[in-house]
């Protein structure tokens, strides 16, 4: 029996509609045209998982800028239910770290869950997030509509000269 193998691609205009069906599939919200229009010039924030040459996962990130400070959103991360527990996420989501630990000028990566999926929220603490606040209503037409904030503190590397205001 060989091993399967994961692997993260491109987003690109040919598979675009790939990314489309596996959101929908995956996440009980839906993305607007500007999110998937954002999200093929959005580089190495946005990756596909590949099980043996299948898609079966994406990871969706954006740059959000707040006091000064560059934070990493999570917009999607999500894996197929057959696939889970096989090791996807945990590589889309070493993609990120890497990203942000490459670049060393982020103060910390974020994003949403809705609050009664707690298998997403194990998996986001294995890597070291943290829920810092819940929004309640975050969510149009889902129930429940609460979603946690979970969090994960960088140190970012760069100017690290400056000093405390």
């Amino acid at each position: 029996m060989t091993r399967a193998t994961i692997e993260l691609g491109d987003v690109t205009p040919h598979n675009l509609q790939q990314l489309k069906r596996l959101n929908q599939v995956v996440f009980p919200v839906s993305y607007n045209d500007k999110f998937y229009k954002d999200i093929l010039e959005a580089g190495e924030l946005a990756k596909l998982a590949y099980y043996n040459d299948i898609v079966v996962g994406a990871v969706c990130c954006r740059i959000d800028v707040l006091d000064g400070s560059r934070r990493l959103y999570i917009m999607t991360l999500g894996c197929l239910a057959p696939y889970r527990k096989r090791g996807i996420g945990a590589k889309m989501l070493e993609h990120v770290l890497n990203y942000v630990e490459k670049d060393g000028d982020f103060h910390s990566i974020f994003l949403h869950v809705q609050v009664n999926n707690q298998s997403a929220i194990d998996f986001y603490k294995k890597f070291g997030f943290e829920i810092v606040e819940t929004k309640e209503q975050y969510y149009k037409r889902i129930e429940p509509a609460d979603a946690h904030v979970l969090m994960k503190l960088l140190r970012p590397h760069k100017n690290v000269s400056e000093p405390e205001k």
